[in-house]
């Protein structure tokens, strides 16, 4: 049991060290987030716009500023959750696979990687949450932060995907990029029409934005909303599994084939050359 703590606070350790190097994604935390979320906020109107909210059923007139800052901030999460974890996966994959061809655990390297996720998204989930409450008060603060928190993990996820299988890494940043834009722009009533189009429910991020609109206008739990998103999380995941699995499935140490050599009962010998001998050349005489 000590043995496989010690593997997995190991690889935990690197892990998020490789995270705390990401310097351009720690100042993405520190600064996109409030300003993303409070120009979301300022800049649009706070005209109520009508909408019917599908996880309680409710009919509900949030005002447009409000619940643009709640699309702005899953956006938010969601991008810096993805880059974060592409970019570590994506980096560390050549650090990953020397571990593995040494004989590393790859299900402490597994778990490393989902513990890292956790953490990055509960942090910067709290702190978006944290940027809203100081705008406005939404009704359930814990049920929103919870909702960004399932939404961090799903896009994490996402981004080990990406980083697990894309060869280039201008390729995983316009797919993390372009993946929430659509996914969330087109659950917002404000900027979409079709927001209430029962194909939304199949966006990745579907359960968290239905979920932290509850917990922005309604005081109605949605526990219901938080497993769908769950389940999209584990969706990822293991899809991420598979990629990290494919990428270090040659990197197994196997047996080495043993040299040719005096010991090996399977290497081929070459026979001695005969050479003529003195009877030989003593019978050519006589027949001369």
């Amino acid at each position: 049991m000590r043995f496989h703590l010690t593997r997995f606070a190991v690889s935990t350790r690197f892990t998020l060290l490789e995270h705390g190097r990401n310097q351009f994604a720690v100042v993405l935390v520190i600064l996109f987030v409030p300003l993303w979320t409070s120009l979301a906020y300022l800049a649009m109107p706070d005209t109520p716009a009508r909408m019917r909210l599908r996880a309680t059923g409710e009919a509900l007139t949030p005002h447009g500023n409000e619940l643009t800052a709640i699309s702005g901030a899953l956006n938010a999460v969601t991008l810096i959750t993805g880059f974060m974890m592409f970019a570590a996966t994506f980096s560390g994959s050549g650090f990953d696979r020397r571990l593995a061809m040494a004989g590393y655990p790859r299900a402490h390297l597994v778990l490393a990687k989902v513990t890292a996720l956790a953490l990055v998204s509960a942090a910067v989930a709290a702190y978006a949450t944290a940027v809203i409450c100081l705008a406005w008060t939404p009704r359930q603060p814990l049920l929103l932060a919870a909702s960004l928190f399932c939404a961090g993990l799903t896009y994490g996820a996402l981004g080990v995907v990406f980083g697990s299988l894309l060869r280039r890494e201008v390729e995983g940043m316009f797919a993390i990029v372009m993946t929430s834009i659509i996914d969330l722009a087109l659950q917002n009533p404000i900027t979409s029409s079709g927001a209430d189009n029962p194909l939304m429910r199949y966006l990745p991020s579907y359960g968290a934005m239905q979920a932290s609109t509850a917990a922005g206008f309604s005081t109605n739990p949605v526990p219901g909303h938080l497993a769908l998103q769950f389940t999209w999380f584990g969706l990822a995941a293991l899809v991420a599994l598979l990629g990290f699995r494919h990428s270090t499935r040659n990197c197994l140490p196997t047996a080495p084939t043993p040299p040719p050599g005096p010991g090996n009962s399977k290497a081929d010998i070459p026979a001695p050359r005969q050479t003529a001998g003195p009877s030989a050349t003593a019978s050519d005489t006589e027949t001369h």
